[in-house]
């Protein structure tokens, strides 16, 4: 008789050569009942082991069990509800930098951003690309777009609010809510049948304006929005008009809350057929003066040149050398969006790693104001010394843990949203926390993308 002892039940053990224990006389007995209600079990059938048991243990290197994912996407879901999602929920994460992810955050389309101030194409650019009109759009000379559109693929054309279209739980826009019901009635989504939408989905913005009137007109956190969608969006194209080429004041905190998504970021220079070849060269240099000026970055960034929309190209006012120089361009920006779905698994991964790594730096930051507080009296002069003193304690936390000083978040930003909270009801450091993410960094995410490749290659 096989004695089940803890040596074995820790064992590996081959699953499918194990023959389960069978009982004589146990068909005869059943054949005698002959109940309707009964199903006779198939012994012949190995037990399974059970999937949530066995997934990703915090200190296993093993490979991710292939009978548990399909696809890098459902193991990065898998590895965030286990491993990532417990941490973030225990240190307020998503109170402080993000909100918690939802299956939609992973199973979205790829989504592409376009900025710019108003009149410089962007609405378009999107009807240019999809060759036809979507519901809702409107084309001017004036601000004509006055809300953000999230263009994406729908069974049939229609517009669907932004209030109910932030508590669906099939679409990635619920963290939207936190913007409240002022940003709501400014956004809207326009799904309609079309190819291209399957696999891209593009986010059209209201234009930027210039001057302090116009932006304190704004009911909502303009600049909060668009860094929220940055966050999302797999490209962002800021477009610009030969006439408009000053970056305003709000443009400017615009590129600005971009911070971070660099490489996401192209530039379009549009409507390049108003201009002859000369001024054509002279409104590049300066655009690109303009755009050092706000970036402050040394590399180059790239700019694509041309006339997006559906007129035939100005070829008086260009030449042929210009013609052919924007059809190039065409095809280079049209490849860059091609490459979109391709680079969106991996740049998904990216996305969650950098998340688990701000996660981890926020529970240190947590824990350390959490351990700088007093355990019976002065607490309220303590909470705020360590509000005012923020930056010293984010230096100790650098310090202590040996973390990079450009993965810390926002001074301001953490101030604000710390002055609502008691510090000393903040949890203290959970190493087993840590350990389960670093663990997951370190082997869980290189084994799936050992077993699983990329689905558009």
């Amino acid at each position: 008789m096989l004695m089940i002892t803890e040596g074995l039940l820790t064992a590996e053990l081959d699953l499918e050569s194990l023959n389960p224990p069978v009982m004589e006389g146990l068909d005869a007995l059943l054949a005698k009942k002959r109940s309707p209600k009964k199903v006779e079990p198939d012994l012949s059938i190995s037990p399974q082991p059970s999937i949530s048991a066995n997934w990703f243990t915090s200190k296993s290197t093993k490979k991710v069990p292939l009978s548990s994912v399909t696809s890098i996407i459902d193991g990065l879901k898998r590895l965030y509800i286990e491993k990532l999602k417990p941490l973030e929920v225990a240190y307020k994460f998503n109170d402080f930098v993000s909100p918690l992810l939802a299956n939609s955050d992973f199973d979205a389309r790829p989504m592409v951003m376009l900025l710019g101030q108003y009149s410089t194409g962007k609405t378009t650019f999107i009807k240019h690309l999809l060759k036809s009109s979507y519901p809702g759009a409107h084309i001017g000379p004036e601000p004509t777009t006055d809300r953000f559109v999230v263009v994406m693929s729908g069974p049939d054309g229609r517009s669907i609010p932004g209030n109910t279209i932030a508590v669906q739980a099939d679409m990635p826009f619920s963290g939207l809510t936190t913007f409240g019901t002022a940003f709501l009635s400014k956004f809207q989504c326009s799904q309609m049948p079309h190819p291209l939408l399957e696999h891209i989905t593009f986010v059209d913005t209201p234009g930027v304006l210039s001057g302090e009137k116009q932006r304190t007109q704004r009911s909502y956190d303009f600049t909060g929005v668009t860094s929220w969608f940055a966050a999302k969006c797999d490209l962002i194209l800021l477009l610009f008009d030969p006439h408009k080429l000053d970056i305003s004041d709000e443009f400017k905190r615009v590129i600005g809350s971009l911070r971070g998504h660099d490489d996401k970021i192209r530039v379009v220079l549009n409507k390049a057929d108003q201009v002859d070849t000369q001024q054509l060269m002279r409104v590049y240099g300066a655009l690109m003066w303009s755009l050092g000026k706000v970036l402050n970055t040394p590399e180059v960034m790239r700019v694509y040149i041309g006339s997006f929309n559906d007129k035939p190209v100005n070829e008086a006012a260009i030449g042929p050398l210009g013609k052919e120089l924007f059809e190039k361009e065409q095809e280079d920006l049209l490849a860059d969006l091609k490459d979109i779905p391709k680079k969106a698994c991996d740049r998904r991964i990216n996305e969650f790693v950098k998340r688990a790594r701000a996660a981890k730096i926020h529970a240190y930051i947590i824990s350390h104001l959490r351990k700088e507080m007093p355990a019976m009296m002065g607490k309220a002069k303590a909470q705020q010394r360590l509000i005012d003193n923020l930056e010293d304690e984010f230096a100790k936390v650098q310090r202590e843990f040996h973390l990079p000083a450009g993965d810390f978040p926002n001074v301001e930003h953490f101030r604000e949203v710390l002055s609502g909270y008691s510090i000393d009801k903040f949890e203290k450091l959970k190493p087993k926390l840590i350990q389960t993410v670093d663990d997951m960094l370190g082997y869980d995410i290189p084994d799936l993308l050992k077993n699983f490749k990329n689905p558009y290659e």
